[in-house]
């Protein structure tokens, strides 16, 4: 088995002498991580080329981790090592799982995960559509992919959806009057494209005149919590949209090189709060409402 390392740590020291990907500090804890995945490849597969490493070889480790008793959190970070060196050896043959195919249990904080997989949100977009819920629909994709709160999606006019349009952010008028501008990606575009579509100029997007917009966010809310049930045993709520989108870019920050505070202050910015405290709620899947 000591050769079988040796062999690996050899091909593995090439790749991350000419890695210049992600910050110094990353790669450092990355690497150390990934030689814990070598240890195990070398003891319980015998591999000899790094390029072999398949999504079986994830899988067992991840079985392996959770045997051990290791929490979601730090095993979520061994496997983004794995991907991370995996994905910048330029001889890999094979695909590595992403955490939502592994189902990797998802992280608490002092209390019950409110996060949403891709698959709760796929299902209830189609639930939404599928009974003719379509702003339904919209509001949920703005909360995934903009991380914007329940009542921040109920403000948005016509005005606010042709800017964003026209300059790729969002006005976001926010918690205690604050506000923010939020990137839009192609997917809030064409839902705020649709949405202009019958809406006249001044009016709010999803709060028609002859209603309340407290009573229709009642109502989103009431269609989540009676169709969750149908496809997933988690209590999600439309809050935890919010808590994807912060894991989300997260993740691409700490891709993109930034370090771990670095990367924390970017999701501040984005969810519009400015508190690191805050945002660690976030992070750690909490399900406060923040």
């Amino acid at each position: 088995m000591k050769n079988i390392y040796k062999n690996l740590e050899n091909q593995f020291n090439k790749v991350f002498r000419h890695l210049k990907v992600g910050s110094f500090k990353t790669r450092e804890r990355y690497a150390k991580a990934f030689k814990r995945f070598m240890v195990y490849l070398a003891k319980e597969y015998r591999l000899q080329k790094l390029s072999n490493i398949s999504e079986k070889h994830t899988i067992s480790y991840l079985k392996h981790l959770q045997k051990k008793g290791l929490a979601p959190s730090t095993i979520k970070t061994e496997l983004a090592a794995i991907r991370f060196f995996h994905d910048n050896m330029p001889y890999a043959k094979h695909k590595l799982p992403a955490n939502d195919e592994l189902e990797l249990k998802r992280r608490t904080f002092g209390g019950v995960d409110r996060t949403w997989s891709n698959r709760e949100y796929n299902l209830m977009v189609g639930k939404a559509m599928e009974t003719n819920h379509n702003d339904y629909a919209a509001i949920l994709a703005l909360a995934r992919y903009g991380g914007l709160r329940l009542e921040e999606c109920f403000r948005i006019d016509t005005n606010d959806a042709e800017n964003a349009i026209a300059t790729g952010n969002l006005f976001v008028k926010g918690k205690g009057g604050l506000t923010r501008y939020v990137p839009i990606n192609k997917s809030m575009e064409i839902v705020l494209r649709n949405a202009l579509k019958d809406i006249k100029r001044g009016e709010k997007l999803f709060v028609r005149n002859y209603d309340k917009t407290h009573l229709a966010m009642k109502r989103l809310q009431c269609f989540i919590a009676y169709h969750r049930k149908e496809f997933t045993e988690n209590r999600i709520t439309f809050h935890g949209l919010r808590h994807t989108y912060a894991h989300e870019k997260y993740d691409e920050f700490i891709r993109s090189g930034k370090n771990d505070a670095e990367a924390r202050r970017c999701v501040s910015e984005l969810l519009g709060h400015h508190r690191d405290d805050v945002t660690r709620i976030y992070l750690s899947g909490g399900d406060k409402d923040v």
